[in-house]
C-alpha cells in the first residue's frame, strides 16, 4: 500500500469487519462481502491486499468460499500462501486432510 495514501472508506469498512473475526476462526470473501453489503469478492480481495495494518487487522483470516486457503498479499501460491497457513495454524485453525479448513472454524458474522 502506498504509505502516502490513507485507506479509502470502503477499505476501512473491510478492515473494521476483519476485527470481528475471532482468533482461531476464518471467514470467506463472500461472507465478509455480505456483512459489509458488497457483492464483489474481487473488491474485497483488493482491499485485503492493501491492508497496511496486518497482522493486527487479520486479513489472513479470509479464505475462499470452498474453505480452501486462497491467496495472500496478492499471491496465489508460494511463500505468501504458506505464511498464511502458518499464521492460521498458529491461531488454532484446523485443516482437513484435503487442505481445506474445518467448517466449524468458519465465522459467519450473524451468529
Amino acid at each position: 500500500m502506498d504509505p502516502e495514501r490513507p485507506p479509502t472508506e470502503f477499505e476501512r469498512k473491510v478492515f473494521d469487519a476483519l476485527q470481528l473475526i475471532p482468533r482461531g476462526m476464518v471467514t470467506t470473501y463472500g461472507l465478509l462481502g455480505h456483512h459489509i453489503s458488497c457483492r464483489s469478492a474481487q473488491a474485497i480481495g483488493q482491499a485485503l491486499r492493501r491492508n497496511p495494518f496486518a497482522p493486527d487487522t487479520p486479513c489472513h483470516r479470509v479464505v475462499k468460499g470452498d474453505l480452501t486457503i486462497g491467496g495472500f498479499f496478492g499471491q496465489n501460491g508460494g511463500e505468501p500462501v504458506d505464511r498464511k497457513r502458518r499464521l492460521l495454524e498458529s491461531e488454532g485453525v484446523l485443516f482437513l486432510e484435503d487442505g481445506s479448513i474445518d467448517p466449524t472454524r468458519c465465522y459467519r458474522f450473524d451468529e
